[in-house]
């Protein structure tokens, strides 16, 4: 299972995470004390928000066939619904600091 990214090589990593361990490393502390991380129940309570990230940017490097929750599901170890749900609370988690991260260009 892709999950424990511990077993890769930094190359394997960045193939199928699309960013390197530093940068999921940062972003994880950009959003794990998002109250989003805090609504899960059942098994999600016990899950990192690492591994929350981490099927959110598979899912966003798959194209083609290998696009489905199904396909990203099996290959992170998680259901097709748990891919769904962590698509949609790492993408809310994120949307909210877009003020916070992103700058556009001034005029000049």
């Amino acid at each position: 299972m892709l999950y424990d990214g511990m077993y890769m090589t930094d190359d394997e990593f960045l193939s199928n995470f699309q960013m390197d361990r530093a940068c999921i490393h940062q972003l994880t502390e950009l959003v794990k004390d998002d109250e989003v991380f805090s609504k899960c129940w059942g098994k999600w309570d016990k899950w990192p928000v690492l591994l929350h990230i981490m099927v959110f940017l598979k899912c966003l490097g798959s194209y083609g066939n290998d696009a489905s929750f199904q396909k990203n599901g099996q290959a992170m170890g998680i259901s097709k619904g748990a891919v769904n749900d962590c698509v949609i609370q790492v993408s809310q988690a994120i949307l909210k600091l877009q003020k916070k991260v992103f700058r556009w260009p001034d005029e000049e």
